[in-house]
């Protein structure tokens, strides 16, 4: 299920190759992969969302993001992603967790409001609140 953070970003549990096509015809422009290949026996692999999303005319990035956390250079990938892609994006992960995580982080790095943040999340159902101290340190040290 997808689900809207606001007019650029819309997160996702995991999606398959046969779903991309749909994904490209609803108007995305760019699909991020926030999950690592064989995380889980039976996902599909990023190589055939890639594909997937080549033979759809849309743009593919992988930044996958381990249980372990969130690093710089994930943040600063999610960022370029963001701002290269140019319209919507569809960012994916087990769940969709992880990848409204990566958004909020990204963006507060790019300086949004992380109470703003915070509360996009929260209308799309993720509650990103336990990273906001992260959030305020990203925008802090623009």
């Amino acid at each position: 299920m997808i689900r809207q953070i606001d007019d650029q970003i819309s997160v996702a549990p995991q999606i398959t190759p046969e779903e991309v096509q749909a994904i490209a015809n609803a108007g995305f422009v760019e699909i991020v992969n926030n999950r690592p290949d064989d995380e889980e026996p039976g996902q599909p692999s990023g190589a055939d969302i890639a594909a997937a999303a080549a033979a759809a005319g849309i743009a593919y990035r992988a930044v996958p993001v381990t249980h372990s956390g969130f690093s710089g250079n994930q943040v600063e990938a999610m960022a370029a992603a963001l701002t290269a892609a140019g319209g919507p994006v569809l960012a994916y992960c087990r769940s969709g967790t992880r990848s409204a995580h990566l958004w909020a982080l990204a963006r507060a790095r790019m300086g949004d409001e992380p109470a703003m943040l915070v509360a996009k999340a929260a209308q799309a159902g993720y509650d990103v609140g336990a990273i906001r101290p992260m959030l305020d340190t990203l925008v802090a040290s623009r």
